[in-house]
């Protein structure tokens, strides 16, 4: 070290100070002239996929340059050559480490990366598959910058590699669940029962899903308290998504007196299927208006329909001005609706039977 300073002179460290200068003046001129001008030419361009590219390295190239020009610096000046090997792998350690940085911010959930890709290979990929990919994306990027960064400064990565397989091994069998939750995202994911947003039903939970990450997915319920539920569970539990109803039913009985006349019944049944078959909101393929059966207190008229809208406000507006709608036919109609009751019948005796109860009355009197 004594030697290497006595052979730095102030010609030599100014030198290598202007060399480092120069090319941080350099990385001024690239970043505030040359990248902006490649950036909006990238922006006349039919797709956007160019502009993120130049974003997501943006920052990575910035820095770089100054580690660039340090090195530069450094090289001017007299060090040993053991010391010059050293800092060619700091430089090239610190470009695979830029390179990273700019694939992972490329990587992104918001980066149009993946709908390129999906738009190309003709997959869909939703909200709940884009953070899933994103993520799963990042981590290799990850991994492998540390393996190639390992095997840089001379680490055996084959031998951590296997290491890291018997390791796995053992943690897969204390993890089991984990595992399961992972795969059930999986699952989820790629046969895409739901997507953000959608009303869901399960045997466990019911409400709004809000997010779903590598352990389970969060879904709102109605009472606005949030369940999470380990993927494992959903992958194996039927699930009812209401949000891709096309339609929405509407079915119920409506009972009237066994004393309504058949006349007045028919056209009660005439005038619900009328006035249901002029309603646009009301869907027209499945519609069933029909005098049903002879209940216990009742003769049943059985409405069954669906309704256009689905939306639950829009849903119950519409059964809401059915409903209204029944009861004015019925009342010009003058059918009532039944409810239920009971009749109960007294049989009368025979004459015989009163007369063999009167001689049993005088005949206990006479003993008296």
């Amino acid at each position: 070290m004594n030697e290497l300073i006595a052979n730095v002179t102030w010609e030599k460290a100014a030198i290598a100070a202007c060399i480092f200068f120069v090319i941080l003046l350099l990385r001024k001129v690239m970043t505030t002239y040359v990248f902006k001008l490649i950036l909006s030419l990238s922006r006349k361009a039919p797709t956007d996929l160019m502009t993120n590219i130049l974003l997501a390295f943006e920052k990575p190239i910035r820095l770089l340059f100054v580690f660039i020009g340090l090195y530069a610096a450094l090289r001017y000046l007299p060090f040993p050559a053991d010391y010059n090997q050293i800092f060619l792998q700091v430089i090239r350690t610190l470009i695979i480490v830029h390179l990273s940085w700019g694939l992972f911010n490329l990587s992104a959930s918001s980066s149009e990366v993946f709908t390129k890709i999906g738009e190309k290979l003709n997959v869909e990929v939703d909200d709940i598959l884009l953070p899933f990919l994103s993520k799963l994306v990042r981590f290799a990027i990850v991994a492998m910058t540390l393996s190639i960064i390992a095997d840089e400064w001379g680490y055996n990565v084959s031998g951590f590699v296997a290491g890291l397989g018997l390791g796995g091994l053992a943690f897969a069998l204390a993890a089991q669940d984990s595992i399961g939750n992972f795969f059930g995202g999986v699952v989820i994911i790629t046969e895409k029962p739901f997507t953000l947003g959608d009303w869901v039903k399960t045997p466990s939970v019911e409400g709004v899903v809000e997010d779903i990450t590598f352990r389970s997915t969060k879904i709102r319920t109605f009472a606005d308290s949030v369940v999470v539920v380990p993927n494992s569970t959903l992958a194996n539990e039927p699930i009812e998504n209401w949000a891709k109803m096309r339609k929405r039913q509407i079915s119920f009985n409506l009972g009237v007196m066994y004393s309504t006349p058949k006349e007045k019944l028919e056209r009660c049944v005439e005038r619900l299927e009328s006035y249901l078959r002029n309603r646009e909101d009301i869907d027209q393929e499945i519609l069933i208006v029909k005098f049903n059966e002879f209940n216990d207190s009742s003769l049943d008229i059985m409405l069954y329909f669906f309704t256009v809208p689905t939306a639950w406000l829009d849903y119950m507006e519409i059964k809401q001005e059915v409903n209204l709608k029944v009861l004015d036919i019925l009342n010009e109609e003058e059918v009532t609706i039944a409810f239920p009751s009971r009749s109960i019948y007294m049989e009368k005796q025979t004459d015989e039977m009163e007369i063999e109860q009167a001689m049993d009355v005088r005949g206990n009197e006479a003993k008296e």
